[in-house]
């Protein structure tokens, strides 16, 4: 069964107050984006991969990966109006039956490990998530009030998320809704049943200016 990867990088770098999205800034010497790239395309698993850039970025991208000397194999799709429509717009380069993990190009410190199990869930139960417990309390806005909500009911979720091809492909023929905020939420609105594996907390997703220095942190 082949494997494939869609890296979606529609980041807009807005919450960093930087110039160029956050995919693009550099860490250690490359960019961002580079960094997780260069982790499935190292992994045990090597799936062929899909980057998945908004249009008027293409160019940018090619002309960092001469800049930067970065000639990984990969699959340049076209960007949508929301995640959503950029995700199946990578779809389209799917062939065959497959494993489809969709992944934040803004995580780049995902480990082999996690890889690993989630592909392989998937395989076994066709839609895998890695998730995080909450180390935090938590509290739920109720009107002008908020409650506190037991942590122990909640888990954070990560990606890679992973899918056999047949259900992604099935879901994402559904109309887009506010309802769907990642992949999980569009093949469990179409009806399959979402399994989850352990994440990693230092799978992190930049965000914030602090979050690019744990990143470089951990990428050492």
């Amino acid at each position: 069964m082949k494997n494939y990867v869609i890296i979606v990088a529609g980041g807009s770098g807005s919450r960093l107050n930087s110039d160029i999205p956050k995919q693009f800034i550099p860490i250690h010497g490359i960019p961002v984006l580079m960094h997780t790239l260069n982790a499935f395309y190292n992994s045990s698993l090597q799936p062929e991969i899909i980057l998945v850039l908004n249009l008027s970025y293409h160019s940018y991208w090619k002309d960092l990966c001469t800049q930067y000397n970065f000639s990984l194999p990969h699959i340049l799709a076209e960007g949508g109006k929301q995640r959503f429509d950029s995700v199946k717009n990578a779809l389209k380069f799917i062939s065959g039956e497959s494993l489809v993990a969709v992944h934040d190009a803004v995580r780049p410190i995902i480990s082999d490990e996690l890889i690993a199990r989630s592909f392989k869930q998937a395989e076994l139960e066709g839609a895998s998530i890695p998730v995080v417990p909450s180390r935090d309390s938590l509290r739920k806005i109720e009107g002008k009030k908020t409650i506190a909500i037991n942590r122990e009911e909640i888990l954070i979720v990560q990606t890679p998320q992973v899918f056999r091809s047949s259900i992604l492909l099935k879901a994402y023929e559904q109309e887009y809704t506010s309802e769907f905020t990642d992949d999980a939420s569009v093949v469990e609105k179409w009806g399959h049943q979402i399994s989850t594996v352990e994440g990693d907390f230092k799978n992190i997703k930049i965000t914030y200016q602090d979050d690019l220095e744990i990143a470089g942190l951990f990428l050492k």
